[in-house]
């Protein structure tokens, strides 16, 4: 009875203690800066379902951005020897990617006809270019400097794209946790050139191959490889939903910054990450 009579008292319908004045304190507003994010939607035409566009793909780069920072974390507890913290952070990695691939069921509301509308207004800007969705491809594995040209007009950004591309990825801190745990590697797959993609080691499946066979031993390299298995199936998930919303919506016409668009989508789907990780399924 109590707070239903603080609610009548107030006058208002607000509980007594609910916070009201703002003038000297932070709002939820302006924690998130919600008047810079919500105003950042800038339609180039008239068409209605140009704002879906724009929103599906800002919130799919805050969510990459939330990819990024996770396994940044996760590589370096990987290269510390810290295995277990990382478990939560790729835990959460995975809940993320399921968000990214919902959002492509989102977009797949927009019809052909409804894009071509606008679709002229976006110049030569493509998703192609999206230099958070590389990092993560990078992080991964899946390193190609020639990808890295069309930031070359941004000098900040082409420098952090390099730095990225000759770091080792989650998979080689992962592979080199397996060395420090006296299981044998051949020297070239964990001393190579970083900015390479890396290419499946007889040896390294060997070692997994063991991890897998004596679980109790090896638990935490075992959860480490289960982990990663996970965020590599979401990714190839993500890089289906994609292909086939783009080919629900544009078919098979050219991508707006100048790839071959659903084919260039397809090529993608055969560049498996942690190969060595799926290829031991077979041996077990």
């Amino acid at each position: 009875m109590k707070n239903r009579n603080d609610k009548e008292q107030n006058g208002s319908g607000l509980e007594r203690n609910i916070q009201t004045d703002f003038q000297k304190s932070m709002s939820y507003g302006d924690y998130l800066h919600l008047d810079q994010i919500l105003s950042s939607q800038h339609r180039c035409s008239d068409h209605h379902d140009e704002m879906l566009f724009i929103i599906i793909h800002q919130t799919s780069e805050l969510w990459m951005k939330l990819i990024l920072h996770e396994l940044k974390a996760a590589t370096e507890c990987i290269r510390h020897n810290n295995l277990e913290p990382s478990f939560k952070m790729l835990s959460r990695v995975s809940r993320i990617q399921q968000q990214l691939i919902q959002s492509w069921n989102v977009l797949a509301t927009l019809t052909p006809a409804e894009y071509m509308e606008f679709r002229d207004k976006l110049g030569q800007s493509s998703g192609f270019q999206s230099y958070q969705n590389r990092l993560i491809e990078f992080a991964l594995g899946n390193k190609n400097a020639h990808t890295l040209a069309v930031y070359q007009h941004e000098a900040d950004l082409f420098e952090q794209m390099q730095q990225a591309l000759h770091e080792p990825s989650i998979y080689d801190e992962a592979i080199t946790a397996l060395v420090a745990r006296g299981l044998p590697v051949d020297q070239d797959a964990i001393s190579r050139d970083w900015s390479q993609k890396y290419e499946p080691n007889a040896s390294v499946e060997d070692a997994w191959l063991t991890v897998y066979r004596d679980v109790e031993q090896y638990w935490d390299l075992y959860e480490l490889a289960e982990k990663l298995v996970d965020i590599g199936h979401q990714q190839q998930l993500w890089r289906f939903n994609h292909m086939s919303t783009v080919e629900r919506i544009i078919g098979n016409k050219t991508g707006t910054g100048g790839s071959s668009g659903v084919t260039y989508l397809k090529r993608a789907l055969d560049q498996h990450f942690f190969p060595e990780l799926w290829s031991l399924r077979t041996k077990l």
